[in-house]
């Protein structure tokens, strides 16, 4: 039976892995990064969604947050628009070409995702395994809120 440490081993290569392959095809098939659909996919579901929800959602610094947007931005696929109840701070919205993106990139990830994980694993298992990551992440955000 594999330690703790070994599990995580595997869960970081895995992680690392998947996340290579799946940002390789997004680069070649819409010329988007994996960071970045996974940024788009976080605005479209937000409403009035904020460089600090990123933050928290995607577990990165204000900084790295805002230079990822900027780039967002100098894309076309995101806009800043300004927060009526507060002028010093904005929303981020998709434009019509972060709708296109996101919506065109959809599909490839999902079945990037789905080569390397349904195909491999019985449902069961990828139903076990989704649960017991599910059970982890919870517990490492509730432990990280301020």
């Amino acid at each position: 039976m594999a330690g703790s440490g070994e599990l995580f081993v595997d869960l970081v290569r895995v992680e690392t892995r998947l996340w290579n392959a799946v940002d390789a095809r997004l680069r070649a098939e819409h010329g988007l990064r994996l960071g970045q659909y996974d940024l788009l996919t976080v605005i479209a579901g937000r409403h009035e969604c904020r460089v600090l929800d990123l933050v928290h959602e995607v577990a990165i610094t204000v900084g790295a947050a805002s230079k990822a947007v900027d780039r967002l931005v100098e894309a076309g696929w995101c806009r800043r628009v300004a927060n009526p109840a507060d002028g010093r701070s904005s929303f981020l919205e998709l434009t019509p070409s972060g709708v296109s993106a996101l919506s065109g990139a959809r599909r490839t990830y999902e079945e990037e995702i789905a080569r390397w994980t349904s195909r491999l694993l019985a449902p069961g298992t990828l139903e076990e395994l989704a649960n017991a990551l599910r059970t982890i992440r919870a517990a490492l955000e509730a432990e990280q809120r301020p």
